[in-house]
Parts: C-alpha cells; sequence; structure tokens
C-alpha cells in the first residue's frame, strides 16, 4: 500500500464566514486526488515546535512557540 500525505492550508478571510470556504477548499483537493486514484483517509494535524532565536545579548530574540499544521492522508494500493 502507498501513502500521500498533502499539506492543506485554509486560506480564510477575517471579515466573513470561512466555514463553507474551507470546507470547498478541502474537498476540491480530495477531489482532485480521488480523481489520480487517491482515497481519502483523514485529515492529521501535526504539531512542531518552532525554535527560539537567541539575538545578541539578547537584542533581536524571539521565543519559541509551538506551529499546527494540517496534513490530508491519502493512499493508494
Amino acid at each position: 500500500m502507498e501513502y500521500k500525505v498533502v499539506p492543506f492550508y485554509p486560506v480564510i478571510n477575517r471579515e466573513k464566514d470561512n466555514t463553507k470556504k474551507v470546507a470547498k477548499q478541502l474537498e476540491d483537493i480530495i477531489e482532485n486526488f480521488s480523481n489520480q486514484g487517491w482515497k481519502y483517509i483523514r485529515l492529521e494535524s501535526v504539531e512542531t515546535h518552532i525554535s527560539p532565536i537567541p539575538g545578541c545579548f539578547g537584542f533581536g530574540s524571539k521565543p519559541g512557540f509551538k506551529a499546527y499544521r494540517r496534513m490530508i492522508v491519502f493512499s493508494k494500493e
């Protein structure tokens, strides 16, 4: 069995209702890969730690933080 993992970056507008727009973006990606023979498995959330930037004597330093990435998982036999 073969697997494919595709990043999913929903594009939203802060001032409008985005639920339908994000659902449509996800639907389009799933449909595109389904047409290529891939079967949708699930949407995963991956937590990543972004390392801090120490700066020089504390100037320009930036703290580390957590970032979450969405990944769409497909399979093919």
